[in-house]
């Protein structure tokens, strides 16, 4: 039934803590810039079908707002 061992337990490879935190302030990073590009995306689509503001300053609109978001986070 159940096996007893005597011997220590596997505890699998050691972490690389260093390669890990870089990871995850990658994901950080990639999730912040990410959901900061696709409000602006929604902003200036909604500037852009809603109003009567047009194409290009709808893709005016992206450019300036991308901009003041990377410098604003």
């Amino acid at each position: 039934m159940a096996e007893h061992h005597s011997g220590p337990a596997e505890v699998g490879a050691s972490m690389d803590y260093a390669e890990h935190e870089k990871t995850y302030k990658g994901f950080l990073w990639a999730a912040k810039y990410g959901t900061m590009a696709i409000v602006v995306l929604l902003i200036s689509m909604m500037v852009g079908f809603f109003t009567g503001a047009g194409f290009l300053f709808s893709v005016l609109l992206f450019i300036v707002l991308t901009l003041a978001g990377f410098f604003l986070i």
